[in-house]
């Protein structure tokens, strides 16, 4: 049986321990164990982590502490699936330049902020992940990002939809949805998951779920 570690906490505007109810049901759904903590505690432990097959963290904005950066990179360097959403995973842990690296991006702005409606565009052919999946429109926060440019993306979003200081760059592709490896590790993130509603729904459902399932080692 597989094993899977998610923690959660930081912001709680995000939701993190509804979403990591939902990463649970998901993770149950497909045989999965499943080791909930709402901590930072035992991070460090890098023997520990590189016995799960999965880390899902749902941890907003905090600090970590960088010993437990340096077990976390080196658990997923040998194997160990990282998965995500949202800030819960790429607005965390703001300081620690190596926890984005790996995770390939970093939240820096939300232009109309919640509520603002936009359209993903799914790449079509792009991953197994999205197979199937057509475009649809979200109303939610609509994140631009600082993108690794190595990153598959399978999804995006057009930029501007609100208006703001960047609007005079024209229009952008941002990416919703990627994987990275980090050396034999796969990395999933889907910037959709503002509240646990958003992520419940479909397509977002099904998409976090795939993508979890193909991190995992």
């Amino acid at each position: 049986m597989k094993k899977a570690l998610i923690f959660w906490g930081g912001w709680d505007g995000h939701e993190p321990q509804k979403i990591a109810e939902l990463y649970r049901t998901l993770l149950l759904k497909n045989g999965y164990e499943v080791e909930v903590q709402s901590t930072l505690e035992r991070l460090d432990d890098e023997v520990r982590l590189k016995a799960f097959d999965l880390i899902l963290p749902m941890w907003t904005m905090g600090k970590i502490e960088k010993e437990a950066v340096k077990a976390l990179t080196a658990a997923v360097e040998s194997g160990v699936g990282l998965a995500g959403c949202h800030g819960g995973m790429c607005d965390a842990f703001r300081e620690s330049t190596e926890w984005q690296f790996m995770t390939g991006g970093q939240w820096v702005a939300h232009p109309g902020n919640d509520g603002t409606e936009y359209t993903v565009r799914v790449l079509k052919g792009s991953h197994p992940i999205v197979e199937g999946i057509g475009d649809f429109t979200i109303q939610s926060e609509q994140y631009y990002m600082h993108v690794d440019p190595a990153n598959r993306v399978m999804a995006v979003t057009e930029f501007p939809v609100a208006d703001g200081p960047h609007v005079p760059n024209g229009r952008v592709d941002m990416p919703v949805v990627w994987t990275k490896a980090w050396g034999k590790g796969r990395v999933f993130y889907t910037a959709l998951g503002h509240h646990e509603d958003i992520l419940a729904a479909e397509p977002a459902r099904t998409i976090m779920e795939r993508g979890m399932l193909w991190a995992a080692r």
